[in-house]
């Protein structure tokens, strides 16, 4: 992991479940693997801070931003048309932000290291 962070230490600010979690998938790759994988994981990558905006803003003005943000479509749909499911899944994703990104960013994690063994 050393390695990672020498080549693209504008990652070192992840925190640590998410650190943990791209050290565990990036483990097998090569220098040059690394090099994409950082390169497309930062443009692809949502961060925690966004998302707690968007939960803010699912609270009080269209709910279910977080949720297209975090390309769950339908959960957005619903949250919109059911006002945040009353409320309650809007503070339930509020509390939950940070859970909520390192899913989306475990997810493009996978892709990103399928796409690469693929290539």
């Amino acid at each position: 992991m050393d390695n990672f962070l020498k080549l693209f230490p504008e990652l070192a600010n992840l925190d640590m479940k998410e650190m943990n979690m791209v050290k565990h998938y990036t483990k097998s790759l090569d220098e040059e693997s690394l090099k994409n994988f950082a390169n497309i994981y930062r443009a692809q990558r949502k961060d925690p801070q966004n998302v707690l905006i968007l939960c803010l803003v699912g609270l009080f003005v269209i709910p279910g931003v977080q949720r297209f943000y975090l390309n769950q479509i339908g959960m957005g749909i619903l949250y919109l048309f059911t006002i945040g499911l009353c409320f309650i899944g809007s503070i339930v994703d509020l509390v939950k932000y940070q859970d909520l990104a390192l899913e989306y960013n475990t997810k493009i994690v996978s892709n990103i290291i399928e796409l690469l063994r693929n290539y």
